[in-house]
């Protein structure tokens, strides 16, 4: 059984109510629901984490180099800012993917630049909240190789 912990960064518990025209309606909480059914049905033992507080991001990610065969993360603002996320990632063996609800180079300027891509497996932006199913879907796929 895969071992995959998702980790979302600042605002993404307001989901639901912010910005509805680039979101959509879909809480957190939904996206996980769907995110437990997912790795229900694909033998995936999954973790979920959300934090406003960059510190606590780190935290888990430096927890994530020993108890996880995967991870999945949406920063957030922190996408673009983090010295100390990119860091923590890049000490991690597992594969690490970077996720984005909207396209972030569809956006303003300083979105796209990214401080976890250079360190990332992949990247998935622009797929609204199913790129987390197919986040999933794809570290499952990656984790058989």
């Amino acid at each position: 059984m895969s071992k995959i912990i998702i980790l979302n960064g600042p605002n993404l518990n307001l989901l639901g109510e912010r910005e509805k025209e680039k979101y959509g309606t879909i809480t957190l909480k939904d996206i996980e629901n769907n995110c437990k059914e997912f790795a229900k049905k694909n033998d995936i033992d999954l973790t979920l984490f959300q934090s406003n507080v960059e510190g606590e991001l780190v935290n888990k990610i430096q927890e994530a180099r020993k108890e996880f065969n995967g991870l999945i993360i949406n920063a957030g603002g922190y996408t673009h800012t983090s010295v100390a996320i990119h860091d923590a990632l890049k000490v991690l063996t597992v594969p690490i993917f970077e996720l984005h609800i909207t396209n972030i180079y569809n956006r303003e300027e300083f979105r796209h630049k990214s401080m976890i891509s250079k360190v990332a497996t992949g990247v998935l932006c622009g797929f609204g909240t199913n790129g987390y199913i197919m986040a999933l879907q794809a570290m499952k796929t990656y984790l058989k190789k």
